[in-house]
């Protein structure tokens, strides 16, 4: 069973999955903001790889993917990063004890998803992404520009064949037929995206929960996770009322910006939304 799977059957409501932009705001918090969410309480940790022209999301974390790009960050450096993060202890990329994170040499053990988009993994090669993922311990993959043609015709074999769950993202004008085949097609969870814009911007709760009633009638295999204008305590509890938990993005973007102490502001974030 995979540890997406596993958390789901044994957590089915109130699933927390918080997003973060690997390499931000140093090249080198990526482990200590993992290591801090899930201390805080994170279910699950949606680590962002940068990139260029991401055309989901909102200004927030599109400046903090142009900001991890500054200072370095590409898929290499992030599985160098990522190479023992499932042990007690884990080097940085120059194989010292990252800046900061003395004493945090704690082992991540929730489920972590890469999310990102096809150009950079293509460049990087699609088969040797999906091997390196599973080789340092990621659980699945959240690609939104993936099509579902592409997946069902090349892509999923190779995901399937290293052991990866595939999320899909569906939306609210997304058909009731489509809905079904990307649910069947996902493994792990689908993400509800609560409107058709980007993320970070507000949305009317009243509208997103009529949707996701929809979503429960239709009785998909998958949990249902919700994203993109989830940020606080209010609209955490709203998505979680019929769905199994809500994805946080932007507002941990913010609350990152300016933090003097990682540990400090991401346990104080997630205090205010559980």
């Amino acid at each position: 069973m995979s540890r997406i799977k596993e958390l789901f059957s044994k957590k089915a409501s109130r699933v927390l999955n918080v997003y973060c932009t690997a390499g931000y705001p140093q090249l080198e918090s990526t482990l200590t903001i993992m290591r801090a969410l899930q201390s805080a309480g994170a279910d699950i940790i949606e680590l962002g790889m940068p990139y260029s022209d991401p055309l989901a999301d909102g200004p927030v974390i599109q400046a903090s993917g142009l900001h991890a790009l500054e200072n370095g960050m590409t898929i290499a450096v992030l599985f160098e990063q990522l190479r023992n993060f499932r042990s007690s202890f884990t080097p940085s990329v120059q194989g010292t004890p990252l800046e900061g994170d003395a004493g945090g040499d704690e082992a991540i053990s929730i489920p972590v998803i890469l999310m990102g988009y096809m150009n950079p993994v293509l460049q990087y090669g699609f088969e040797k992404f999906c091997a390196d993922a599973a080789a340092v311990g990621i659980d699945g993959l959240i690609l939104p520009d993936l099509p579902q043609h592409e997946f069902e015709t090349e892509y999923g074999a190779i995901i399937k064949e290293y052991g990866l769950d595939f999320i899909f993202l569906v939306t609210p004008e997304t058909s009731d037929a489509r809905i079904k085949e990307l649910d069947a097609l996902s493994s792990g969870f689908l993400y509800a995206v609560s409107s058709s814009s980007t993320t970070g911007k507000d949305k009317d709760f009243g509208a997103v929960e009529a949707y996701l009633q929809k979503l429960q009638g239709l009785h998909l295999t998958n949990p249902v996770l919700v994203g993109f204008g989830i940020k606080d305590k209010q609209t955490f509890d709203a998505a979680c009322r019929h769905a199994n938990g809500a994805i946080i993005g932007t507002a941990y973007i913010k609350a990152l910006e300016g933090a003097e102490d990682i540990k400090v502001a991401t346990k104080a974030f997630l205090n205010g939304i559980v």
